[in-house]
């Protein structure tokens, strides 16, 4: 679980050519760089999702995709053939925004209907292809009212309809769910993915929610600054962060500053100011060398008592990577329960535990002195 250099092309698929290709694409606004040389390859028929906080560039990398935006310079090739020159009505693309974008005047039919009537396609055409959109998001039935008579989740259905309908060899979702309170939004992600797919359209979307890009995306590009920091499947994201930005952007992480002190092949001993961390498998790096240590709040156990030898995960692990704290403040949220837990120097780490049993360690409240422990398997380390 060692750290990597970010690649600066990421392929997406062995033997397959790239149906998407971005080749060093810059996007400068004065002396700002919006997008600052960003290249990905993407495969026919996934899903990718654009990962970032407010301001990170993705949004102006999906709109230089769809051609309201032009590249200060660099490529984007679909399917063999660049695109950066061609208006966005030449582009075989459509994109769905966040507002949806419905016209209030007309009916859900009408609505699905309107880009296929502006290519003047045959009425029967028409209403063969409005027909089977409208039956895709289970809208059948209401194709005769109007967006206001439908709900959240329903216009963002036909939304989808009406960018399917047209038959786009890519499709572009800009924050395709953040209109949708929580429950539905969460409901609505299976059901988006599940049409998609059954289409068979590639498609790219931005998003700033994380649990949505993990839910929906076949794969992830965390954005910063312009930056692709980091390309991977969902798992790989989280599981294997490439630097702290990643680490903490996806999910929560304890993040614990330190030296190591061993380098072997199969173990690395890293030494911090909270305790000795014993990782079990080797990273590249030299004695001496400055990293982070990241564990996940789920992959701690917190206890009354210190951790007995026989719950460790192997011999040579007994008495490193355990902490002493007090619970500072604890969330019970069902579910869950998080637990943040004073360090005797200071620092404050989260833990999670899952609620299996009811009132299960209830005995765990404010105040309580604790230990605080994880396997050298569930541990990464960041060298930058």
């Amino acid at each position: 679980m060692s750290s990597v250099k970010p690649p600066d092309t990421v392929q997406a698929g062995e033997g397959a050519p790239p149906f998407l290709q971005i080749k060093r694409i810059i996007k400068q606004y004065d002396d700002v760089f919006a997008v600052d040389d960003v290249s990905l390859n993407i495969q026919k028929g996934e899903i990718f999702a654009l990962l970032g906080s407010s301001g990170c560039g993705k949004s102006t990398l999906l709109r230089m995709l769809a051609g309201f935006e032009v590249p200060t310079s660099g490529q984007i090739v679909l399917e063999g053939r660049d695109i950066v020159g061609l208006a966005p009505y030449e582009r075989p693309i459509n994109m769905m925004f966040q507002s949806y974008a419905l016209f209030p005047h007309l009916s859900v039919w009408d609505n699905v209907a309107f880009g296929l009537r502006r290519d003047h396609l045959p009425k029967a055409e028409i209403e063969e292809r409005v027909a089977r959109m409208l039956d895709l998001v289970q809208l059948k039935a209401y194709a005769k009212r109007k967006p206001h008579q439908l709900s959240g989740g329903q216009q963002q259905r036909v939304a989808l309809a009406r960018s399917l309908a047209k038959r786009p060899r890519l499709l572009l979702l800009d924050e395709p769910l953040g209109a949708l309170d929580k429950k539905l939004r969460e409901r609505t992600q299976l059901e988006l993915v599940g049409i998609i797919e059954q289409v068979g359209v590639t498609c790219v979307m931005v998003t700033h929610d994380q649990e949505e890009a993990m839910t929906m995306a076949t794969r992830i590009g965390v954005m910063s600054e312009g930056k692709i920091l980091q390309v991977g499947k969902p798992a790989e994201i989280y599981e294997t962060p490439n630097c702290r930005f990643v680490a903490d952007f996806i999910g929560s992480v304890n993040s614990f500053r330190g030296t190591i002190e061993v380098d072997e092949p199969d173990h690395v001993v890293v030494r911090s100011p909270e305790c000795q961390h014993f990782i079990s498998h080797g990273i590249t790096g030299t004695l001496g060398m400055t990293v982070h240590v990241a564990v996940r709040p789920e992959k701690m156990t917190v206890q009354l008592t210190p951790p007995r030898d026989d719950e460790r995960e192997s011999p040579e692990q007994i008495g490193f990577n355990v902490v002493q704290g007090v619970i500072e403040d604890l969330a019970y949220l069902g579910s869950l329960t998080t637990y943040h837990v004073r360090l005797e120097g200071g620092t404050v780490v989260k833990v999670t535990h899952t609620n299996s049993a009811r009132h299960e360690q209830a005995q765990l409240t404010w105040g309580s002195p604790v230990y605080v422990w994880w396997c050298g398997s569930d541990v990464v380390v960041l060298t930058q």
